[in-house]
């Protein structure tokens, strides 16, 4: 069995982003491509997911795999704020249960990391649907 480590290469401190509440800051500078953090999820089945997009929750979910299934992400994975210009991004690994969190470039020491929301995909500017967020 793989034991995941909580990461010790960061923590949560409030944003500058406006609106953004807490965030993910980097404690040391943070080599590009390094792995930020890796992140159990939890994945909520498909027919269970409708009373989960109407709680507050929505804004923190990942989508899961092709079935319509969610996941709520653990560790520091729902605390990542976003940005259209992101130092990081994640991708998910649908059979370890995990998020994995790499750097796009090199951060550095205390300088909060986020990442696109749309998919993790750093390319993708199409807007939102958090209203507090603006379009690219």
């Amino acid at each position: 069995m793989e034991y995941i480590f909580p990461s010790k290469k960061i923590y949560l401190g409030q944003s500058f982003i406006p609106h953004a509440g807490r965030g993910v800051f980097a404690v040391t500078g943070i080599a590009k491509g390094e792995i930020i953090e890796i992140c159990p999820v939890i994945v909520v089945p498909e027919k269970e997911t409708v009373k989960l997009k109407e709680t507050l929750l929505r804004n923190y979910y990942f989508l899961w795999g092709s079935s319509g299934d969610l996941a709520i992400g653990l560790g520091c994975s729902s605390l990542y704020n976003h940005s259209y210009d992101p130092n990081a991004t994640y991708k998910k690994i649908l059979g370890k249960k995990t998020l994995e969190f790499t750097a796009l470039r090199a951060i550095r020491k205390d300088e909060e990391i986020v990442v696109n929301y749309n998919y993790g995909n750093p390319n993708d500017k199409s807007p939102l649907w958090i209203a507090d967020i603006p379009k690219p």
